[in-house]
Order: structure tokens, then sequence, then C-alpha cells
């Protein structure tokens, strides 16, 4: 989608939107926070441990170092990660049997578990749901569009930072 800004729209209308739409996406992000504090809490995981668990589960099995790339977490880090995980039950870590260097692991979530992880999501799916249902197919395509979009940018603005730091 590649709207561009129409010579009848109000520049100062245009900021004020903008500046209610990143305030919005910045207390959705607290409220995410907050609720995933609360579930993590209920399932005595870490917030990095439930980042974690979530990208394996959503991205299926990862190599530690793609999962500290994907989470910024430092090697030593994400080892205590795993080390939580695997113990309680959460993950399990492999060898890749086909792979040609015999060190090589992978790390899997494992699915027995994900029923009281989607149990204390299900209110706010419900939720969404039920916001959901006042939008069109179309107005849930510009939305999704968005949120893709955004992401994008926050992954862009991630690597802008992580290459400014060195």
């Amino acid at each position: 989608m590649t709207s561009k800004l129409s010579s009848r729209e109000d520049p100062r209308e245009r900021r004020r939107r903008l500046t209610a739409l990143t305030g919005s996406l910045r207390e959705l992000n607290n409220q995410l926070s907050l609720l995933n504090r609360r579930v993590g809490a209920r399932l005595a995981l870490r917030d990095a441990d439930l980042d974690c668990l979530d990208l394996l589960a959503t991205r299926g099995p990862l190599g530690p170092k793609a999962l500290a790339q994907l989470t910024g977490l430092h090697a030593a880090t994400l080892t205590g990660v795993l080390d939580r995980l695997q113990n309680a039950g959460w993950v399990v870590r492999e060898r890749d049997a086909d792979g040609t260097d015999r060190r090589a692991i992978s790390v899997r979530a494992l699915p027995d578990r994900f029923g009281e992880v989607f149990g204390l999501y299900a209110g706010m799916n419900s939720a969404i749901a039920e916001v959901c249902s006042d939008y069109t197919v179309e107005e849930l395509d510009v939305i999704t569009d968005f949120l893709q979009r955004a992401t994008a940018a926050g992954k862009d603005a991630t690597a802008e930072l992580d290459a400014s730091g060195d």
C-alpha cells in the first residue's frame, strides 16, 4: 500500500493522528509486556524464557546461535535460559544427526505443555477476536499490513542500533 499525502490533507491533523497512533502503539506494547509478565509468572518463566519459548514454538527448531541472534541475548545468558526451559520440560536439545558437525544441536519446543500457555492467553485471544469482529475483511487486511510493516520497521531500527553500537 503506497497511499500518499493528499494535497487537501491538513499536515497538522496528520501529525496529531500520527502522534495518537504512536501513543497507542506504546500503550499496546506496555499492555502486552504486562500480560506476558503475568503469563510468565504463572508458568514460572522469566521474560527471556517466555520470549525464547515463543520463538521456538512459532519458528520451529533453532540452533542456539540463531536463537541468540533473534533474541539479542548473549550466548551465556541464552545457555541459562535453555537450561531452565529444558529442566522445566518446555524444550529439548537435540544433536543434528544428519549434519556434518556432530557438536551442532538444535532446540525444539515440546508441544505437550502448550495447552498451559494457550489457556493463559485465551482471554486476550478472545478479546482480540471480539475487537476484530467490528472490522471488514478488507480493513483487517489493512491492519495486518500496517502491523507487518511496523514490525519490519522495528527490526530495521533494532539492526541500525546494533550496527551503530559496535
